[in-house]
């Protein structure tokens, strides 16, 4: 894995990036590539790896990364989706 503080951006086409969306998945999460999708000439999207997402636009912030680690030492880090919805249920029922 790639740790390039600045990664590159590259330009392709709205059908470029459906006829080889996998290839541009794998390059943005592997190589921290950042693609910018136009349709007609114009800017549409940008598709770029989740690292790279957390890392610049939304960092975790302090208090999400003690509940975080609080929820590790717990074991609850490894919860279903079910089982989350069943700790909701319950809190809620508790208030």
């Amino acid at each position: 894995m790639s740790t390039r503080q600045n990664p590159v951006h590259k330009i392709c086409s709205a059908l470029t990036a459906r006829t080889q969306f996998g290839q541009i998945m794998r390059r943005a999460s592997l190589e921290q590539v950042r693609f910018v999708v136009d349709r007609r000439g114009e800017p549409q999207v940008v598709i770029m790896g989740i690292r790279d997402f957390l890392r610049t636009i939304a960092p975790e912030k302090k208090v999400v990364a003690a509940i975080r680690a609080q929820a590790r030492r717990k074991g609850k880090d490894k919860l279903s989706m079910r089982q989350i919805e069943q700790e909701i249920r319950a809190y809620r029922r508790a208030r």
